[in-house]
């Protein structure tokens, strides 16, 4: 059986890269550009005026007919290399300065970009490749924007002037010279392609790279735990060899034309003096001349081994572009709808009708759903893991879209109005407490920015969190370490309820927030969390049934539908699904909600179309 050919990569052209990097982000720097373009003008010219004044130099000079021309052209030299230093300084500084501009307004937009996208598409990528793209792929774009504006444009105004001044002594010499351009131009354009998909597969491998690294240390208990640390060095040694040899294999590609332009180059030079010596031996040129046009074209071979590094430069940083803006044109799925407008209810009552969700790969999660969550009720979701739990208390926020039905809150359909106003009127705790690399205040006031100190503490008081807050050896100034990990786990859930409690939203979503803590940390917990629900509606998803007994209704959910609904009382008399549960953890049992039985009959019982 033949195999297919295996597909190259499909890249864009490069000048509609250029454009869009060109018209989007160089345009409001376009005077430090020209300016800076003028400087680099003036330092390209200065070689030529070298290569101009060798006539006189020799033909007057060394000949003893105007010695007095040395000192004319030892101002003209000094003062030319004084003006190549200034020039090029000043260039660099400019193009340096437009470059970090690009790279800011550039990490800006892809930030803001990324921040607004929706949950399904942030989960589909690795944290570490995002990262890499937002510090590694702009920074390559911003490398290649300032060797393109400042080496290339110098090196192609170089050549420029000095052909210039080759064809100004000599038009059949210089046009003979310049036979190597066509050649490398043409070697140029068939290396382009190889350098920017290996450029590509380079900065693939380092997005990998720092995934595997974010991970590591992310899961650094774990791989400690596991005893792991050969393995993840064997794995970081693996992927840090493919950088290298993706790393070789480029600079070999883009030092292939070394070697075929020195013996053109070398060729043609001696072509040249041959011939230029003939010239002059005949009358025909001067010495002058010849060594004027000789300085001329080994000036104009610098500029033009130059051009064909900086294409490996240009293809990386071209690479990194294409995939920061395949990144920026990723439209998010989670928008306003044109029109929407703020959510302006006079209770928050949340009502599922008929809800049905299906994540991007098909997988039905929910199945014509509907509960109801009154206004200032509690209401509790029972079920075992992948039951749809989660799914549903996603929707209420519009992390996920519905595919079907309809999620109202006060009547409003989620959708029909703006994120910013629905999500202000929601707080969230959860069993990842999401405490950030900051202090213990800094992580309270990220429910309210603005928020006074005395109002982080109050709603510190209000989650039992203040007492062990000062006991911290900085108090409130103390750092909590990346996901908290400084802290135990019902310090971190008591901080994420004080956030809650400070957010002071009207409607309150709970996932299984005293899940995975011990006995004294549950109740501290479960007593902030009583008070938090005062007066909020309030949704829960429960691991353990003993949290939510006093729960104003209880949804019982099984493959993505609810087949039991009631009170507590009323679903133990029921006798079914949840009674059966409870019994098992009533009973001394360490079972988890993951491994409740839904009985086909249980759907039918009578309460299940209270839901």
């Amino acid at each position: 059986m033949s195999k297919k050919p295996k597909q190259k990569p499909q890249h864009t052209a490069t000048l509609p890269l250029v454009r869009r990097l060109a018209g989007s982000y160089l345009r409001p720097y376009i005077g430090m550009v020209l300016l800076a373009s003028i400087l680099i003008a003036i330092n390209a010219g200065s070689s030529a005026v070298l290569a101009q004044k060798l006539v006189p130099l020799i033909d007057e000079v060394l000949s003893g007919k105007n010695p007095g021309y040395l000192r004319t052209f030892a101002i003209i030299v000094f003062a030319t290399f004084v003006v190549r230093g200034f020039s090029g300084y000043f260039s660099a500084v400019l193009m340096n300065n437009v470059g970090q501009r690009l790279v800011a307004a550039l990490q800006k937009q892809l930030y803001n970009h990324l921040i607004q996208a929706d949950l399904a598409y942030l989960h589909s990528l690795p944290s570490g490749q995002l990262v890499s793209s937002l510090v590694n792929d702009v920074n390559q774009v911003r490398q290649g924007t300032a060797e393109v504006l400042t080496n290339y444009g110098q090196s192609v105004l170089t050549l420029i002037f000095l052909v210039g001044v080759m064809f100004q002594q000599d038009w059949l010499l210089a046009t003979i010279s310049l036979t190597v351009v066509p050649f490398t131009t043409v070697m140029l354009s068939r290396m382009t392609g190889r350098l920017r998909r290996v450029a590509g597969r380079t900065q693939a491998a380092l997005g990998t790279f720092a995934s595997i690294l974010t991970q590591t240390f992310q899961g650094a208990r774990h791989v400690k735990a596991y005893g792991m640390e050969e393995y993840e060095m064997r794995r970081v040694a693996t992927i840090a060899d493919d950088l290298r040899k993706l790393t070789n294999k480029s600079f070999r590609v883009s030092s292939s034309l070394i070697p075929i332009n020195e013996v053109l180059s070398g060729v043609i030079f001696v072509g040249v003096i041959i011939y230029g010596g003939l010239e002059a031996a005949a009358g025909h040129a001067t010495a002058g001349t010849l060594t004027s046009f000789t300085g001329a074209f080994l000036l104009a071979f610098e500029p033009l081994k130059r051009l064909s590094k900086l294409q490996t430069q240009l293809q990386v940083s071209l690479a990194s572009a294409e995939r920061v803006f395949e990144l920026l044109d990723t439209p998010p799925r989670i928008v306003d709808r044109p029109g929407a407008g703020e959510l302006a209810v006079a209770s928050h009552a949340i009502r599922f009708q008929d809800v049905r969700f299906a994540y991007q790969d098909g997988t039905v999660a929910l199945d014509g759903v509907s509960l109801e969550v009154p206004a200032g009720k509690t209401v509790a979701l029972v079920g075992s893991s992948g039951s749809g739990k989660t799914t549903i208390l996603n929707l209420i926020p519009r992390f996920y879209d519905v595919t079907g039905g309809s999620v109202t809150l006060g009547g409003q359909d989620v959708r029909d109005v703006t994120l910013a106003s629905l999500r202000s009127a929601i707080g969230l705790v959860s069993q990842e407490t999401g405490l950030f690399d900051d202090t213990v205040r800094g992580n309270i006031a990220y429910g309210r920015v603005g928020a006074t100190a005395e109002e982080i503490e109050a709603a510190a008081k209000a989650a039992a969190a203040h007492d062990f807050i000062l006991g911290l050896p900085q108090g409130y100034d103390t750092r909590v370490g990346e996901n908290g990990v400084k802290l135990s786990g019902g310090q971190r859930q008591r901080i994420a309820i004080a956030r809650a409690m400070l957010k002071n939203a009207p409607v309150l979503l709970l996932d299984e927030a005293t899940s995975a803590l011990d006995s004294e940390s549950e109740r501290l917990v479960q007593d902030a969390l009583r008070r938090l629900q005062q007066g909020r509606t309030t949704l829960v998803i429960a691991h353990r049934l003993s949290t939510i007994i006093d729960a104003d209704r209880i949804y019982v959910i099984d493959g993505g539908r609810v087949v039991e609904s009631g009170t507590h009382d009323e679903l133990l008399a029921l006798d079914g699904a949840y009674a059966r549960f409870h019994a098992l953890q009533a009973g001394g049992g360490h079972g988890a909600v993951a491994e409740l039985d839904v009985a086909p009959a249980t759907a039918a019982g009578a309460l299940s179309a209270a839901g």
